[in-house]
């Protein structure tokens, strides 16, 4: 790396979600004089020679300089210093002298944990769980130098105070009179928003005690038009909104309705009641795929209360709220063994890529850190 240059860094993904996990890295180093910061990449469609992008698409909604973001023909043709990516299959540029993953959460069907994603050349792991699985999959020595005990940036401002609820709250016309659920289920078939998500709602709106918010998945499996399809259930306290973000919406939330999303261990930091709508037959699928992760013991749903049918979902929100500490042990438990250095994973991670591009500045031509 030529000496008293900036150091060129290049984030690509194909849903919204990857970017939101580099999103507090990308406006760290983007105010930093030492670093170029690019993001390529784009809401992914199929076409018979591979995969198209669509950046601007994907890209827009955050509103980034447009200097900053590339098309994939554009990134084809360059070299940085760096490439981050949050998803196991990489949009690689013509070369990239340092591979980061930096994964886009974890879920008790440890999706990411497979032989694809072993090619990097670091990987900010989220927490202990994450590591001890990959190396339960004889994926990973135990002391394995890639591996970075750096956290999961995204769920920084859950719990560093960056957060206001008040003004969440207002955002979507909710003056917080009444406790505030999330909705957010995961994106795979047979999620629980498919399976009995229009009676669960149906059943919170018409107890009149709680507002509710709904949180489509941004890139479900099936393409499914929910803000059609739950437009006639919407009301003062029905809302189905198209944040990309869930963060400020879990923050805000009392109590979260989920199922096998990874929502549910971001919102164990917050230690506040859960409840997991049953999809047996997602969890099945997912416990016959090839060289399955699917680890409901170690913390799985322990951590809330299931419920299998929508008629019992409402006695539930009523006991789960009357008893908010009940699975208080185990959520800290979680928490704890899942997300490493919560609230500053950020500030670990730069420090990281600036010793790193200090290393690579000093090596010599030609030659890697």
């Amino acid at each position: 790396m030529q000496e008293g240059r900036r150091t060129t860094i290049l984030f690509t993904g194909y849903a919204p979600v990857h970017f939101l996990c580099f999103r507090p890295l990308f406006e760290r180093l983007s105010q930093m004089d030492a670093f170029e910061v690019f993001v390529s990449g784009g809401l992914r469609s199929k076409i018979e020679s591979g995969y198209a992008y669509d950046e601007k698409g994907m890209y827009a909604p955050f509103d980034l300089p447009a200097s900053q973001v590339l098309s994939v023909d554009a990134i084809r043709k360059r070299d940085f210093d760096f490439l981050f990516s949050a998803c196991t299959k990489l949009i690689e540029p013509r070369r990239a002298t340092t591979k980061v993953q930096i994964f886009h959460g974890i879920s008790f069907r440890n999706r990411a944990i497979r032989e694809a994603n072993t090619k990097c050349d670091a990987y900010f792991f989220v927490g202990p769980y994450m590591k001890r699985k990959f190396v339960e999959a004889g994926l990973f020595e135990e002391n394995d130098p890639r591996i970075m005990p750096v956290g999961f940036c995204k769920t920084d401002k859950l719990v560093n105070g960056e957060l206001d609820r008040s003004a969440t709250l207002k955002k979507y016309e909710l003056d917080g009179s009444r406790p505030m659920l999330l909705f957010a289920p995961t994106g795979d078939k047979h999620n629980s928003l498919e399976t009995m998500g229009e009676e669960v709602i149906a059943a919170i709106r018409d107890s009149g005690k709680y507002d509710l918010i709904i949180k489509p998945h941004d890139h479900a499996k099936n393409k499914i038009d929910w803000f059609e399809k739950l437009a006639p259930l919407a009301d003062a306290h029905t809302k189905i909104v198209r944040e990309l973000d869930v963060i400020p919406l879990l923050h805000a939330a009392d109590l979260l309705i989920t199922d096998a999303s990874s929502v549910s261990n971001e919102y164990s930091l917050l230690d506040r009641p859960m409840i997991f709508l049953d999809v047996a037959k997602l969890i099945a699928r997912m416990m016959e795929r090839k060289e399955s992760m699917l680890d409901m013991d170690t913390w799985g749903r322990h951590g809330g209360v299931v419920v299998k049918k929508a008629k019992k979902v409402v006695a539930a929100i009523e006991d789960c709220l009357a008893n908010p500490t009940r699975q208080s042990e185990v959520r800290r438990a979680m928490a704890t063994d899942l997300i490493y250095n919560p609230g500053c994973a950020t500030d670990c991670a730069i420090e990281w890529i600036t010793r790193r591009a200090a290393a690579l500045a000093s090596a010599p031509t030609g030659v890697g850190a």
